[in-house]
């Protein structure tokens, strides 16, 4: 599974952690994706959503 929303396409973003002693390791902050049932062109599908999109109501999810 790729991780990206399939709403609102949004993917993991790698970037630095730095600690305290300002050293730097390569972290990834990966999107939290909910696999939903949902209505998508009419029929009940799966999909990967992120929770941003299904608090906000850009997902109809299905039952």
């Amino acid at each position: 599974m790729a991780r990206v929303c399939e709403i609102c396409g949004k993917r993991p973003v790698a970037g630095n952690a730095i600690s305290h002693s300002a050293r730097h390791t390569r972290r990834v902050r990966a999107p939290n994706l909910k696999r939903v049932h949902a209505i998508v062109d009419g029929r009940r599908t799966w999909i990967h959503v992120c929770t941003r999109c299904i608090k906000s109501g850009r997902v109809v999810k299905a039952g």
